[in-house]
């Protein structure tokens, strides 16, 4: 196994153990026992010593666990993305734009929402056109059930 291969595997269990209700209660265990060992130690220079080096050494070691842990995440999602991308009807140029500089991703951005408010203006055209026409169509059946009497009337009078 490569050391890439050993470490991302390690870091992913200690991202899931470190993650998880029991490793908070643990640690909140010791926080408490630590605390409430002051009295004992007097509360001294050594005795917040103890706690704040502990802190420290797992705090710097966690930070690189899961930036790693965070990094293959964010790898793997963007290459389902592009995928998707790929296999629909998506515009191509869409695939790694998570490489763009923020410039690049700022107008690719506005590009997209101008497309967007294009398709929303036209939606509403469409929209609103379907009920003139649905509102056109009610005020003529409206219009042929008056005369429909009046029709009739003169069908019978001319059959007479």
């Amino acid at each position: 196994m490569s050391l890439d291969k050993a470490f991302a595997a390690f870091a992913t269990r200690t991202a899931k153990v470190t993650g998880s209700p029991w490793t908070f209660g643990v640690c909140l265990g010791l926080v408490l026992a630590w605390a409430a060992s002051g009295p004992v130690f007097r509360f001294s220079e050594t005795w917040q010593l103890v706690i704040n080096t502990g802190t420290t050494i797992v705090t710097f070691l966690m930070v690189f666990l899961i930036q790693n842990t965070q990094n293959r995440d964010g790898e793997a999602i963007q290459a389902k993305l592009d995928e998707l991308i790929v296999s629909s009807e998506a515009e191509n140029a869409f695939v790694g734009i998570e490489t763009l500089s923020d410039k690049e991703l700022r107008a690719l951005h506005q590009r997209c929402m101008a497309r967007a408010k294009a398709h929303a203006d036209a939606h509403a055209r469409v929209t609103a056109e379907i009920g003139r026409r649905k509102g056109e169509g009610a005020a003529e059946r409206k219009a042929s059930r008056a005369k429909a009497p009046a029709r009739k009337a003169a069908a019978r009078r001319t059959a007479a």
